[in-house]
């Protein structure tokens, strides 16, 4: 089964054509790395098979579910689009509880070790408005793994990391590929994109101009 199929998709937004007639086949246990330059429609594209926004034209399927249609967002999908929040009067362990009571389908045990992965400390009492940029970063990819997503779709998520923050978080995504989800991932390292990527999209102006698949 492909992951995600996205069939003709278009997306105007105030006139402007965003995403422009886009269609796609993504495989299960693969990272797909996209690239493009900002503004190219990266991340609404992301936002789409999330479904964050409805596409003008097309369908979205995502593990054989027409999103919009048979269902509203993918039912086990973990993301980072645009800026990592939370709240800032929060620990970083409450804030994911409180993201964890949404679904239910993860206790304690689980939030630790998603924090631990990362390298946060899940008794640590700092509300994040004490948190740097870079504890924030790795808080908001706490979030998108804790609860084994079968996919996983990062826009940027290296943004504010030091030098071991990024092996870090690299040695991540290719355990949680072993494990069997799919990652889309969008960077503007070059270096997480041909390290990790099975195929790389390219993105221009909402259009695919190539598919790579790499060695």
């Amino acid at each position: 089964m492909n992951a995600v199929e996205l069939n003709s998709v278009s997306k105007i937004i105030r006139k402007q054509t965003v995403l422009n007639n886009i269609s796609l086949a993504l495989k299960e246990k693969r990272i797909y790395g996209f690239v493009g330059r900002n503004g190219s429609g990266k991340t609404m594209l992301f936002r789409a098979i999330c479904g964050l926004i409805r596409p003008t034209a097309g369908s979205i399927i995502v593990f054989g579910k027409k999103i919009g249609v048979e269902i509203s967002f993918p039912p086990s999908v973990g993301l980072i689009i645009e800026n990592v929040n939370f709240w800032p009067h929060y620990s970083g362990l409450q804030c994911l509880r409180l993201l964890a009571s949404i679904k239910g389908n993860i206790h304690d045990q689980e939030i630790r070790e998603s924090m631990e992965r990362v390298g946060l400390d899940p008794d640590d009492k700092r509300s994040l408005k004490r948190y740097s940029l870079g504890m924030k970063q790795r808080l908001g990819i706490a979030q998108a793994i804790m609860e084994k997503p079968d996919l996983i779709v990062l826009d940027e998520p290296t943004n504010s990391l030091d030098s071991n923050g990024v092996l870090l978080v690299r040695n991540i995504l290719l355990e949680e590929k072993a494990r069997g989800a799919t990652i889309l991932l969008a960077s503007h390292i070059a270096e997480d994109i041909s390290l990790l990527s099975d195929e790389v999209i390219h993105i221009d102006q909402g259009q695919i101009q190539n598919v790579e698949v790499l060695p």
